[in-house]
This record gives C-alpha cells, structure tokens and sequence, in this order.
C-alpha cells in the first residue's frame, strides 16, 4: 500500500517559512524584553569601527570614487552574462541540431563584447578612469638647525645604552647655548610698612 502525504512539497515550503519568521520574530522580541535600557551620550554617537567620531559627517567626497566604482560594478556585473553564453556555446547537443545555433551564440557574445568595449572606450576617453593623485607639500619649519645635522642624526647608527654625542650634535648644543640677556628683568619695589 502506497503512503501518501497530507501535505504537498508547496505546504512543507510554507511551514518552513512560516516557521522561520516566527522564529526571527520570536528573537527579536526576546531581545527587546530581555535588553538593558541604559542611553547615554556615548551610546548614542556615532560608531565606526572602534574609532573617536570627529567633526561633521557633511564633508565633500571626490565624485571620482562613485564613478570608479559604477564602472567597476557594470564590467563586473555585465561579465556574469558571460557564463550562461559559455555553458550553452560549449553545449554540442545543440550545436549538433542546427550548426547555425553556435555561429548566432557567437555573434550575439561579439556584439555583447563590443557594446562593453566600446562603453570602456568612452569612459576612457572621457578620462574618467584617471585617478587624482593629491600632491604632498613638503613641511618646512623655520629653525636654526641645519639640514645636514637631521641627515647626519638620521644616518647615525644608534646604540643603545652607549652616551655619547656626535660632533654635529656638539655643535648643535653649543650654537644654541648662547647666552643672552634676559629680555624681561623684574624690578620689585620695597612697601613702606
């Protein structure tokens, strides 16, 4: 005797999502009773990846970052179509039926390529692929030590636990212990008691 089943494969389809939504709802009304309700300023700022929020969030982004990336996801995206063409090209049952079927998957994956070819043509032309490359001032500092002295500390193989200073470095020291007069002198004046 043949078992049937009371429920179709659709009704098994049913109890399980049904089942899954009452289960994520269950969760998250868990979580709602169970939660510890404590706001504060530093729970409700900003949280990015463990990092001190500083200034404002409206600052201005290079439009050039949006491009790349819109780009970037219609090459990606549009090389998907490349995989069902290659499994149906590669299929010799339906070449065998009708030779024509292969040289129309061929010409139309051409005309898809050339389409795409000539949309990075434009984007490239257009010079939209160039990335800005921002130019790093060089700091420069008004001192009276040498460029040579930094260049020859840099250079200088440091010892650890040894004292003892270089002769850049002894000129250094000296050219900066000049002594000169004191540019603010205090006077006190005696009170008559």
């Amino acid at each position: 005797m043949d078992e049937y089943s009371q429920i179709s494969e659709f009704g098994k389809v049913l109890i399980f999502l049904v089942l899954g939504t009452l289960f994520v709802c269950a969760t998250i009304f868990l979580n709602k009773i169970v939660s510890v309700k404590r706001p504060n300023p530093i729970k409700n700022s900003s949280y990015e990846c463990g990092e001190e929020v500083t200034g404002s969030s409206w600052i201005q982004f290079n439009s050039r970052f949006y491009v790349i990336a819109l780009v970037f996801l219609l090459f990606d995206v549009e090389m998907i179509f490349v995989f069902p063409w290659a499994t149906v090209f590669s299929n010799q049952e339906l070449i065998s039926i009708d030779n024509r079927w292969g040289w129309l998957a061929f010409i139309e994956m051409l005309i898809f390529i050339g389409i795409l070819l000539i949309g990075l043509v434009y984007v490239w032309r257009k010079k939209d692929l160039r990335w800005i490359r921002p130019s790093v001032p060089t700091p420069t500092v008004a001192t009276a030590i040498p460029l040579d002295a930094y260049s020859a500390i840099n250079n200088s193989i440091y010892t650890p636990g040894k004292k003892e200073t270089s002769d850049i470095t002894n000129d250094i020291i000296k050219t900066n212990n000049t002594t000169d007069k004191p540019k603010f002198v205090p006077r006190f004046k005696k009170t008559s008691p």
